[in-house]
C-alpha cells in the first residue's frame, strides 16, 4: 500500500525513545488520534512525556514526508491503563503536535458505518515496522456497545492506532473507528475516535470544551 496515495496519506508512524511503536494517524493538520495503550509505560505506571511523542508522518523504510513531536496529548476518559481489556471503548489519545504536519485536503472524514460496510485496516505491524501494510478487504462485522466497532480484517500488533476505514452508505471512504484490540488469527475491535463522538458538531470535536472531557497530559 502507498502511504503516499490518498486515502493514506494520513497515517504515520507514532514512536517513543522507550521503542514503543504504534500507528497514528491526522484528524487535523497539526492533531493525530492514537492508541491510548501505546502512550503509558507499565513499568512507571505513568503515561510518557508530550514530548517524547514522535510522529512521523508518511513513514517507510526510514524516510518520510515529515516528523515532529507532541505538544500536548489527552486520553478518553474513562480509560483505566491498568485494565485495557476492560475499557477499550476509551483507549485513544488525541496528540496536539508541535507544529503542522499535514494538509487539509488530505483529511479524511469520519462517518457512521453499518455493519457488513467495506473496511480496510492498516498500519505498522510488528512483523513489517518499517512499511504500512494491512488488509484492505475487510468489513465492519458489528455495531457493539461501547461503542465499538467488530471487524474481520487481519492485523497485529503494531496496527494499534491505525484508522479502521469503511465506506459509508454512498461509498465513500470514511473514519469509521481506532484500532484497539486485536483477536487471536483475524478480525478485532476499533473504538469512535475522538472526532466520532462529536461527528453531529464536527466543528466542537477538537474545541477546548471537548478536550477538557479528557485527561490532559
Amino acid at each position: 500500500m502507498d502511504v503516499n496515495a490518498a486515502p493514506w496519506r494520513i497515517l504515520g508512524r507514532v514512536q517513543t525513545p522507550l521503542g514503543t511503536r504504534c500507528t497514528g494517524f491526522l484528524i487535523a493538520p497539526a492533531v493525530i488520534e492514537t492508541a491510548a495503550h501505546c502512550l503509558f509505560i507499565a513499568r512507571t505506571g505513568r503515561f510518557i512525556p508530550a514530548q517524547d511523542i514522535h510522529f512521523l508522518l508518511g513513514y517507510r523504510d526510514g524516510a518520510f514526508r515529515a516528523h515532529t513531536v507532541a505538544r500536548r496529548y489527552v486520553i478518553a476518559a474513562g480509560y483505566d491503563p491498568r485494565d485495557p481489556q476492560a475499557t477499550p471503548f476509551a483507549d485513544r489519545a488525541v496528540v496536539v503536535l508541535a507544529e503542522a504536519v499535514g494538509r487539509e485536503q488530505d483529511l479524511v472524514p469520519a462517518g457512521r458505518v453499518q455493519a457488513g460496510a467495506a473496511a480496510m485496516l492498516a498500519g505498522y505491524e510488528q512483523d513489517r515496522p518499517e512499511q504500512a501494510a494491512g488488509d484492505l478487504a475487510c468489513h465492519v462485522t458489528a455495531v457493539l456497545p461501547g461503542p465499538l466497532l467488530a471487524h474481520d480484517c487481519a492485523g497485529t500488533r503494531g496496527v494499534s492506532g491505525a484508522p479502521l476505514l469503511a465506506r459509508d452508505g454512498a461509498g465513500r471512504w470514511r473514519i469509521a473507528g481506532l484500532a484497539v484490540l486485536a483477536r487471536a488469527g483475524r478480525g478485532g475491535f476499533a473504538t469512535l475516535t475522538g472526532i466520532m463522538t462529536h461527528i453531529d458538531a464536527p466543528s466542537e470535536a477538537l474545541s477546548g470544551k471537548a478536550l477538557r472531557q479528557m485527561h490532559e497530559r
